[in-house]
Parts: structure tokens; sequence; C-alpha cells
């Protein structure tokens, strides 16, 4: 994801809500940890607030996410005993930042597409305004689901829910979109004073704006794009977060240089790093870890993950790089090739139907169709080594661990089980016999027999 380099405009702190269970993801796995391009979504929330340079963040879970802990580790994690709202699961990071002196910007673990800049914005408008709280709005446009931001005279009056909005107040564009900033030294007064008297008994954060104005202290809106407070509570929202996050890593992939020739079938992940004059084919997927250098080429239909590919290389159509394969500048990989944990030189040509595993391929060399490296004896993996300007024929198995030296020959064909020293042709396969006029006696044979 696009990073932001920038100063902190005030002392902050920041509480991530992920407490929550998700049980309309009807999934084992926590919701927050539901992988939105390839990384949990309570990734993209801690990436977008560590952007702002937060003195502390925390994250609120619930008893027993102990896999959201590890996922969000370093980070703090503090843990909402029973799930009792809002403004409960806020308490709980009490513990930690009770003596943190600055703003504290609270946000959810389940929204993946909010950015830094919206966060900063909640910063300015505090600044602006000097107000106590700062609450996200935004204009969906379907606003039946949400609650009306209540605005008179530019201030904030008051959130009201969609159950309890009146007509007039259901006509208002303007929803609440969650995420709320506190001033300095307001949020735990104000977290004091809830109450649960309510149809759930549940202590809700939002009741903090009524608190605040009846306080005399003054509440605002700061706007946000919609899909930036787009929470994902089901596997459909899921979905939604998917395609609007393709489509922003897609803008800023080609916004900074790369050519995609059909964008919609093409599928990033978070850290794919792309760089300038690059062209990517249709139905092109990028797993996560991977790095396309400079005018290199992906041809469609083409699996990349955990893979460098360096200036000016030639990959597929139709080729797979597994975890742990670089491609050196210049080189070709063609169709129906797949590289796993191997390093190929540059210039090398790798263009048919080859698997090539646990490997290194020198500059220049080149492999015919149908090579294999027999990397794997059903308990340990092992190294095939080729050198430099080396040619290994088609049809050939190369039997790990193995070498073939700079400029050798292995013949189509030929089953490897010795390392082939530099500038040796090695053939390795049963001698050709032909027997004159056989296939004219079989197929005579055969004939008689159907009769």
């Amino acid at each position: 994801m696009t990073k932001t380099n920038s100063s902190p405009l005030a002392p902050l702190a920041c509480i991530i809500l992920a407490a929550g269970q998700g049980t309309r993801m009807r999934s084992t796995l926590p919701k927050v940890l539901h992988p939105v391009a390839n990384a949990p979504m309570i990734e993209h929330v801690l990436a977008a607030a560590a952007e702002l340079l937060p003195e502390q963040i925390a994250v609120v879970i619930a008893p027993g996410m102990d896999t959201v802990e590890k996922a969000v580790a370093p980070h703090r994690c503090v843990i909402q005993q029973q799930p009792l709202g809002t403004g409960d699961a806020v308490k709980a990071a009490r513990s930690v930042l009770e003596k943190f002196r600055g703003d504290i910007i609270v946000l959810f673990g389940d929204a993946p597409l909010v950015t830094a800049e919206a966060l900063r914005n909640l910063q300015r408008k505090r600044i602006e305004s000097g107000a106590a709280i700062v609450v996200a709005g935004f204009s969906p446009t379907d606003q039946a689901p949400y609650g009306r931001l209540i605005v008179e005279s530019g201030q904030l009056t008051a959130i009201v829910e969609a159950a309890d909005a009146t007509e007039a107040q259901r006509a208002i564009r303007l929803c609440n979109g969650g995420i709320m900033l506190f001033a300095d030294g307001k949020l735990w007064p104000l977290l004091d004073k809830l109450r649960d008297d309510n149809a759930k008994h549940e202590f809700y954060l939002t009741d903090c704006v009524k608190l605040a104005k009846a306080g005399g202290h003054i509440c605002v809106v700061a706007e946000m794009p919609a899909d930036e407070v787009l929470g994902v509570n089901t596997r459909v929202e899921l979905a939604e977060a998917e395609r609007l996050m393709q489509n922003r890593l897609r803008r800023a992939a080609m916004l900074n240089g790369a050519t995609m020739i059909d964008p919609a079938t093409v599928y990033l992940s978070a850290d794919t790093r792309i760089g300038q004059d690059v062209v990517i084919g249709p139905n092109v997927v990028f797993g996560p870890g991977v790095e396309i250098s400079n005018k290199a080429e992906i041809r469609a239909f083409c699996h990349i993950e955990q893979a460098k590919v360096e200036e000016g290389a030639l990959i597929g159509p139709y080729a797979r790089l597994r975890p742990g394969t670089i491609v050196g500048g210049g080189a070709h990989i063609g169709n129906f090739v797949e590289l796993k944990n191997t390093e190929v030189g540059r210039g090398a040509k790798i263009n048919h139907l080859s698997y090539i595993g646990d490997a290194t391929v020198g500059s220049k060399a080149n492999i015919g169709a149908g090579t294999i490296t027999c990397n794997y004896d059903g308990f340990r993996k092992h190294h095939t080594s080729i050198g430099a300007e080396a040619f290994v024929g088609s049809n050939s198995a190369l039997v790990a661990p193995v070498s073939v030296g700079d400029g050798a020959y292995v013949g189509a064909g030929s089953v490897i089980t010795m390392d082939v020293p530099a500038n040796t042709l090695a053939v390795a396969r049963g001698r050709q016999s032909n027997l004159d006029d056989w296939a004219k006696r079989f197929r005579e044979e055969q004939a008689e027999r159907k009769k």
C-alpha cells in the first residue's frame, strides 16, 4: 500500500476495536483476521494508523483471541472481558492509555479501507475547531442502515440510530462512520458517565457526543469517503472490501507507471511492489511478497508469490513463480514454466513446459522444453546448479543434488545423476536401435489376428 511520509500533527494514540466474534462471517477465524488483498483486515488498519506516527496503539480483543494478539504484535493488546458495547470496549484500553496526553482516535479492526489521510483529517478538524470530539461522517448511496449525524450551525449535536430516527432525520444524508477522535483529556471522563440504560444494556461510545454537548464541549464532523468506513460483517461485505481494495491498488500501480492491459482481471496483494514501465497482461495474480522491477513484462495468466522479477525480464504467459524465486534482468520465463526457490541469472531462458525447483540457473543459460529438476527424494529437498551459458536439452531430468558446469551441454532426453563439468556434453539415455521392416510386419500380424 502507498505510504505517506509525514510529521505528527499532535501527540496521538490509537485504540483499535477488534473484540467482535464475527458470527455473521460463519467462520472459526476471528473476523479481523479475514484477509483483504492477502493481508488480515486489521493489518490494513494498523498500517493506516502507523502512518500518523502515534505514540501508542492499543488493540482491544476478546478473551481467547491469541491468534489476533499474535497477528498485531508488537502492539499491545487489552481484553474486553464481556461484550458490553463499544464504550465498554474502549474502557478496556484505559489501563495502558490513561496517562497518555494527546488525541486518541478510536477505530475498528474490521474496516480495512480506512486511510492515513482520512485519519489525519480528523486531527486537522480537531485543531481547526477546538472540538472535544470529532466524528467521522460519510454520505452513502443507501442511508437506511446507518445512524444519522445531526449537525446544527456547523456543530454535531447528536447521533441518532436509524431505528430511532424520525422521518425528517431519516432524510439526512450524513451518516455515522463510527471512527471518533477525542481531544486530550476528554475520553476517560466521558466514559465514566456512560450508562447502559438501553434495550441492549450496552455502553455505546456514540453516547459520548450528547454527554460532551451537555458539558459545554464542541463536537464536529469530519467527512470521509464512504468506502473508507466500510465495516465487514459478512462474506458479502468482505468481497466488496476486496473489490474496492483491488481497485485502489490497481490505480496506484498505474499512476506509478505500470500498464495493465485489463486492470479488472489483475489481482494484487497489499505489499505488491511494481516498478515503472512494467506491462501486466490479463488474468495475472500477485500473491504476497512480490516485487516487479522496471520494464519487466508479466504476460497473461501468470501466478506469482514471494518472488522478485528484475528489470526487463519477461514472464509467461501461464507461468508460475513460487516462493523464493528471483528472475534476473532480461531473463525469459515462458508458458507453463514453474519455478520454486530458484535464482535465474540475467538473460537466461526457460521458455516451455519446465519445472525448476531449488536451483540456480546461470546467466544466459538455456533450459529446453520439458526439463525438470528432481529436487525431492521423499524426505529432503536438494539443490541443482546450472552454470552460465549452459544448454539443457528438452525432456531432461536433473536428479539433485547435481551441477551442470558453465557452458556444458546436456543432450535431450537425458537423466543426469552425476555432475557435468564445464564445457562438457553429457548424454544419459539408452542407445537407439532400428529394426528394419518391423512396423510393417507388426501391422500385418495384427490384421491377421482380427480375421
